[in-house]
Formats: structure tokens, C-alpha cells, sequence
């Protein structure tokens, strides 16, 4: 790990949602900063299927550091596979990222 990566104790690094505006709305975390994109394109308006779903930028600040990891994500709706649990919706949401680059932002 480079210096100023912020790891929590199971593993796990924080990601900042950034806005348009440079706000950081939601944290997601994750293992990778795909694993925390994708949950961040799980809360995307889904489609109908996923060659219908808008791409959407998705822009991820690694906390502790300048690292914006910026993601093409798409989300979409799908029925749930038979073998699910009770808890489950027969409707879900699925998605998908596309990792685009990294900036460094200057503040």
C-alpha cells in the first residue's frame, strides 16, 4: 500500500462519490475501486436491459488521498434467478462498470 491510503481493518478502502460540483455526496466501500463503482452504479436509474441502460460517469475519490478513479457505470433490471432467497425481489438490479482512468486532483 503507498503512504496515505486510508485501509480499514478488514481490508477495506473508502470511496467518495464526487459531483459534478466537486461535493462528495456517499462513501462506498470496497475491497478495489471497482468493487466500491459498482456499488455506486447499483443506485443508477436501471434500465430495461443492459443494452438499453444509460452510461453514466461515476467519479471515485480514494479517501487519504488525491486519487479520483473515474468509471463508465450502467445498471439495469433483471429477474431473480429461481434458486434465490425467500427475502429476495423477482425483480433486481444489476449493473456494470467500465474503468475509464485516474485523475489527481489539486486543492
Amino acid at each position: 500500500m503507498e503512504a496515505g491510503t486510508m485501509v480499514r481493518e478488514d481490508g477495506k478502502r473508502n470511496f467518495a462519490l464526487r459531483e459534478g460540483s466537486g461535493d462528495e455526496s456517499s462513501v462506498f466501500s470496497g475491497n478495489t475501486p471497482r468493487q466500491a463503482a459498482l456499488k455506486a452504479a447499483r443506485r443508477l436509474e436501471p434500465g430495461s436491459s443492459e443494452s438499453s441502460a444509460d452510461r453514466v460517469e461515476l467519479k471515485l475519490r480514494e479517501k487519504g488521498t488525491d486519487k479520483v478513479h473515474i468509471y463508465e457505470g450502467w445498471a439495469w433490471e433483471e429477474t431473480a434467478p429461481d434458486d434465490k432467497p425467500d427475502w429476495m425481489p423477482q425483480e433486481i438490479t444489476e449493473a456494470n462498470v467500465s474503468k475509464q482512468g485516474i485523475e489527481h486532483i489539486e486543492e
